[in-house]
This record gives C-alpha cells, structure tokens and sequence, in this order.
C-alpha cells in the first residue's frame, strides 16, 4: 500500500548537498555583504573561516588551508597544473571524478609517465601497486560509485612522491589521516550542505616544498598560481583569495562549520553519517531486489551510497520519478555515467528519521514499475 509518512526533508542529493537540519538563511550573518573581501572585515570572515576549519578537522599546525575558486574542481585542477610532472604519476579510479583526474593529466598536461590503475564501479583499485617513489592522485570517496577507501594503511610514510586526494564528499565524514595525505581538496556544498563555487585546498610541508621547489613546464594561468618569486604566497592561505570569493557563500560555510561543532565536532558527523549508512544498509539486508553498489561491506561509502535493483533502466527511472512526483526524494537517479541505480545522501545534514521515512516509499515505488 501506499505509505503515508513522507521524509520531512526529502532533499537527499549527492550535490549540492541538504542544508543542516535547523538551516535558516535569515540567521546568517550578512554584515560582509556589499564589503570588499579585501576589507579588514572580510579578511578576517575569511579567515575565520579558514581557522575553523582547522580546528574541527583536527589538521596539524603546519598545514595550509586555502580558499579556492572552482569548487573542488578548480581546486584539483589548481594542484595538477602546479604540482604534478616532477615525477612518475599513479592514477587510482574507479568512478568518474577519479577518471576524469587521469584524462587531464595524460590528455591535457600530457604526461607521459603515467600509470593508470582502475576498478570498475563497484570495486576499488589494487592499492599495494602505490609506488612510494611516485605521486598519487586518487578519491578518497566515489561519489559516483559509493565506493570508498577504508584507510590509508597503503600509503607510505617514507614515500618520496607526495599524495593528492580529492575529498570532496570524504571530509567530515570519514576518518582523514592528514600524516598520509600531502593534498587534499573538497567544496563545501558536499558534506556540509553549503553554497557551492569554492574549492578548499589543504597542502602538507611537503606539498608546500614541491611548489617552491618545482616549476612547470607549462604556462600556468593566473587563478592557478600559488607561488611567486619561487615562494609560496601566504596569503591564500590567511584569507586573501585569489579571486573575488561570494561573502554570502563564506559565512554559510562558517555556519556550517559551526553546526558541526555544535553537533560534537568531526567525530560526531561521521557517527551520524554513519548511523544513517546503518539504516539504509538494514533495508537492503532485508530485500532481495536492492543491492549496494560497492561489493565489499567496508569499501560502501557513508555518504553517496549507491545502489542497484533488479530492474531495468527504464523502470529505475519511472520509480525515481514516482519518488520526485510524491515529493519524497529528489535528485536520487544514479550518476549519468554509473549503472542504473539510486543515489541517496547520508551525510550528517541528513536525519536518520527522514531516511527511515523515505524507505517504505522505495518499496512502494519498486513495486508499483515492477508488479
């Protein structure tokens, strides 16, 4: 029959992401807005936003984090172009952002040393061929695959090739071992539910050394330049952006940032965004025409997870239209380029409650594009 308790928020895309439970725009502080960014005001919101950030992440003292524009993609293209070609690249991807790193870095930067490991969705690459004399670019989560890295027990510690990791739906909702990763870059409209348009970039020491130690080969266009004179410029890094950021943008970060602080800090997102996994795994157990994705129960991701049915394409796209038309879930369809299948959010800006809400309604949609 049909249910009749819908999710109270039925808003469970993989991004941007559900604002945080309570969200209300009118709240937000507004005073930076019609300010310049370069004001003692808005260097000091940027900078805030920056220090909290830090904090609530747990990353250590001599890490940089940066504010970038492009989203998590201009922050990984930021990297790429200004990092990599000092040596060897491995490639790890199993999905389509990992692949998408792999056809920039051989078709656009045109490196030839280059070493591609993949996996098909579902699946997770071989980690052990990680050559510690190389650099590594992989996810840590597929957004498009709910297929994520368990830990980085496979990444040296007396590697010489430095580590960047696109963690853009992973940070605050998976354990990051910072001594392992030399780059990690994210956009906040992910797990955090927040406005979209910046990248975060996060650089080790030794991220740091590569940049004043290495130039390109190539020209570097201005929104990608991190260093000048062969020094890094410190001033991306406390709050002076390279270009013009969206102060509106900034302090809906902050807000964000603050909620999970409120919440316990990072560990207690990730319990939440795992109790959520938790609920939706019951389901599946449950049933015999939903399967997860990701085939190894430790890989399946807790915040895009990803699932398919015994249905064809056409029927997973009538029940996903039958969810939208009830106003029970939006923006659930799989990735365009993943198997047919459904993609639900369980990041912490979800509640468990409108998870367990949304359940009896795929029941209900399944069977109605099946019987």
């Amino acid at each position: 029959m049909k249910p009749q308790i819908k999710p109270a928020n039925p808003n469970f895309s993989s991004g941007p992401c559900s604002k945080r439970p309570g969200y209300d725009l009118t709240q937000l502080d507004t005073s930076t807005l019609g300010r310049s960014h370069r004001s003692s005001l808005g260097k000091a919101v940027l900078a805030e936003s920056i220090e909290k950030t830090k904090a609530i992440l747990g990353i250590p003292d001599d890490y940089r984090v940066g504010i970038v524009p492009g989203s998590d993609t201009g922050a990984m293209e930021m990297v790429m172009w200004s990092m990599l070609g000092a040596r060897p690249v491995d490639v790890f991807h199993w999905e389509s952002f990992g692949s998408g790193w792999l056809t920039d870095i051989v078709k656009q930067l045109k490196l030839t040393e280059t070493n591609s490991y993949l996996a098909e969705y579902g699946e997770l690459p071989d980690f052990t061929l990680a050559n510690p004399e190389h650099d590594t670019v992989f996810t840590w989560n597929g957004t498009t695959s709910g297929v994520k890295v368990p830990n980085g027990d496979w990444i040296s510690d007396q590697r010489e090739g430095i580590t960047i990791c696109d963690a853009t739906s992973a940070v605050f909702a998976m354990p990051m071992p910072w001594e392992k990763l030399d780059v990690v870059t994210y956009s906040w409209q992910k797990v955090l539910g927040g406005e979209g348009a910046h990248g975060v970039i996060v650089l080790s020491p030794k991220a740091v050394e590569r940049l004043e130690s290495y130039t390109p080969s190539w020209p570097l266009p201005k929104i990608f330049r991190m260093t000048k004179g062969g020094k890094l410029i410190e001033g991306i890094f406390k709050g002076e952006t390279i270009n013009t950021p969206s102060m509106l943008c900034v302090v809906d970060y902050i807000d964000a940032l603050d909620w999970v602080a409120g919440l316990g800090g990072v560990d207690a997102a990730i319990e939440k965004s795992q109790t959520n996994l938790s609920v939706l795994s019951n389901f599946v157990d449950a049933r015999d025409w939903i399967q997860f994705l990701a085939k190894e129960p430790e890989q399946r991701s807790n915040t895009s997870v990803c699932l398919t049915l015994d249905a064809t394409a056409e029927q997973v796209k009538a029940m996903i239209k039958l969810l939208d038309g009830e106003g029970v879930a939006y923006d659930i369809g799989a990735y365009r380029d993943a198997p047919a299948g459904l993609r639900i959010w369980a990041g912490a800006t979800v509640e468990a409650s409108d998870l367990e809400a949304l359940l009896p309604w795929l029941d209900w949609a399944y069977a109605e594009v099946t019987l």
